[in-house]
């Protein structure tokens, strides 16, 4: 058996001492956070990538997360002149009633709760008869919902209240006084003031 010289064992304990300082650092991202990626250069540079990569021939590149949703959005031509014209008829702000329409359905008329509420309002069934709607129609539907906001303002004299009352019914606003402490009822007002809120930024920033 031979031994080696003293100029290849010490470049054999360089390569192994950065084979070891590679591995340790690979070992700490790991440990420390399962989304960074490690990349390793024919230079020994060691890169490390925060988040998801894609890898090609020419190494990896981060990919930056998603912009967030914005809060505001504007709804379709249709429903919004029909939600003014039923606005109008039910002497209510029409921006209330639109903040609505997106919490309960994003506009969307073909949409169905669990609970059997339709619509854009997500009018339930015994509410639109008590109504005299057609939660099936369109016009029907955004009227009722516009109706029904009108009746909770002008029973209670608070949007918050009155929001409430159209989510969790106006016994339930009557019983605990104010916004019921029910975890959907909150989380519902305070998305519907937030949209509130936005929209007026946006008229605001428009004039």
């Amino acid at each position: 058996m031979g031994y080696l010289s003293h100029s290849v064992w010490g470049r054999f304990m360089a390569r192994g001492a950065l084979l070891s300082s590679v591995f340790a650092a690979a070992l700490a991202l790991s440990t420390g956070a399962s989304a960074q990626v490690l990349s390793i250069g024919d230079d020994g540079a060691v890169t490390t990538y925060s988040g998801p990569a894609v890898h090609t021939a020419e190494g990896a590149t981060a990919i930056a997360p998603p912009e967030p949703a914005p809060l505001f959005r504007a709804p379709p031509e249709e429903v919004v002149r029909l939600i003014q014209e039923s606005s109008a008829r039910h002497a209510v702000p029409s921006q209330i009633v639109e903040a609505v329409a997106w919490q309960e359905s994003r506009f969307n008329h073909a949409a169905v709760s669990s609970k059997g509420a339709r619509g854009v309002m997500q009018l339930l069934p015994t509410t639109a008869s008590d109504l005299g709607v057609d939660p099936s129609d369109l016009r029907g539907n955004i009227d009722g919902g516009a109706a029904y906001l009108a009746q909770q303002l002008r029973r209670f004299g608070d949007v918050k209240l009155a929001l409430a009352a159209y989510n969790a019914g106006p016994k339930a606003v009557e019983r605990y006084g104010g916004v019921p402490p029910y975890a959907e009822t909150q989380s519902y007002v305070r998305a519907i003031m937030a949209r509130l809120a936005a929209a007026s930024v946006v008229g605001a920033g428009a004039q």
